[in-house]
């Protein structure tokens, strides 16, 4: 029995093979997962029904399991999308549970289209499915760099 907070075998699998600089895309339950799958990534479906498993669920398991160092997501198309003024507020989650995993760096925010390409790139390993209902609940990231521990 594994004690990690992260124990689906075929994402742990993936995520063992890749290294840093390697791209994780968590789909939301409107994005275009099976027609915009990158050429190297292994598409894993976990939307189940709507909600269950949501983005933010996925973030923290991997989270728990690779150093993140970047994280880019997709602006929203219309103003209706947001609070008035505001960004989607799954973004501030996003940005909670990666400030906790320590990743220090801002969302990176880039207009649909690009984002699309960014999830199509021969970086991405790992592209998961999820039944994400938030508006904007997508997120690509990138694995950083497991530093060495110094002892005594």
């Amino acid at each position: 029995m594994l004690k990690l907070g992260l124990l689906h075998p075929a994402i742990l699998e993936v995520l063992g093979c890749a290294g840093r600089g390697a791209k994780i895309l968590i789909a939301d339950g409107n994005y275009p997962f099976s027609t915009q799958l990158g050429p190297n990534a292994r598409l894993v479906s976990l939307n189940l029904s709507p909600g269950l498993v949501n983005a933010t669920q996925v973030l923290e398991a991997i989270a728990s399991a690779i150093p993140i160092e970047e994280a880019t997501v997709m602006n929203p198309v219309t103003a209706e999308a947001c609070v008035p003024g505001d960004e989607p507020l799954i973004w501030a989650e996003f940005q909670r549970i990666l400030k906790t995993s320590g990743c220090s760096a801002p969302l990176n925010k880039v207009d649909r289209s690009w984002f699309t390409e960014f999830g199509k790139d021969r970086n991405v390993a790992l592209t998961i499915a999820t039944a994400e209902q938030r508006v904007c609940g997508s997120l690509l990231v990138q694995i950083g760099t497991v530093l060495p521990e110094f002892g005594p």
